[in-house]
């Protein structure tokens, strides 16, 4: 079984139900895995990648409306939103295990690791907007982190500066503000959110953690400075400028380093 062969087949499915499933059975058979880390593997000619059922209808950042959690359609959209970053999250982690040949096995394994552990994330959320009477596709959603990821696929350093460690990593501040408005709507839907979210976070200090090891280690390689370095890539593929709030203790266990934490606020 050729690991990034398959991740690139997983990636292709369009049905969630589908790529969740591959995913997690090629995690299950990760014994039989041959990494072939030094394949280059093309794409299918025809294929859009990544594989994406019909809804949800993809729109500009900025039409995404704003769900309140304190209304029951306005706590299944808000649920749905992070719902669909962690579908996209999966089909970021199979890109990096497929596209990119001579990384360590390590990095391949890292990244599907990820891409099961998303899996599992989309199905904790998928099942409790289930219970609230929508599907995943019932709201408008935007597509940002697969652009940043399409902007990257031709260097796996610009890769891991601006995708994990940048736009995933936005999630480790977001959480806990959204966890706060969830507690205050004090509904079963919005307490059951806030304890998915625990996971999610959890999981996400790991995942971008992965990013961090995996963007020092590339740097390390190719002699150049992080810090200085990720300025440089934020100006040359228009990443987003974070701002604050930001969690600090959650980055700094996901591996930031105090100057890298200065160079945010600065």
């Amino acid at each position: 079984m050729q690991l990034r062969s398959h991740a690139l087949e997983a990636l292709c499915l369009a049905h969630p139900r589908d790529k969740v499933d591959a995913v997690q059975t090629l995690w299950r058979n990760s014994d039989s895995w041959e990494l072939d880390a030094r394949q280059r593997i093309a794409a299918p000619l025809g294929d859009v990648l990544p594989g994406r059922p019909p809804a949800p209808r993809l729109v500009a950042p900025k039409q995404v409306v704003t769900r309140s959690p304190f209304t029951p359609q306005g706590l299944a959209g808000l649920i749905h939103a992070v719902c669909h970053i962690e579908f996209n999250a999966i089909n970021l982690a199979l890109d990096a295990v497929w596209r990119f040949e001579l990384m360590p096995e390590n990095f391949y394994t890292d990244w599907m690791r990820v891409a099961f552990e998303e899996s599992q994330h989309f199905e904790l959320l998928h099942s409790l907007l289930q219970s609230l009477g929508y599907q995943y596709g019932d709201f408008d959603a935007h597509d940002g982190l697969w652009q940043m990821c399409e902007k990257t696929a031709g260097d796996v350093l610009a890769r891991m500066a601006l995708v994990p460690r940048t736009l995933e990593a936005r999630g480790l501040d977001a959480t806990p503000l959204i966890q706060s408005k969830l507690r205050k709507a004090d509904s079963p839907g919005a307490l059951r959110a806030v304890e998915i979210l625990d996971v999610i976070l959890r999981d996400e200090v790991g995942h971008v953690a992965i990013g961090n090891h995996w963007y020092r280690w590339l740097c390390a390689q190719r002699g150049l400075d992080p810090v200085t370095l990720y300025g440089e890539l934020v100006l040359r593929y228009e990443a987003p400028r974070l701002k604050p709030p930001f969690n600090t203790e959650a980055r700094q266990r996901a591996g930031f380093t105090d100057t890298e934490l200065n160079y945010l606020l600065g």
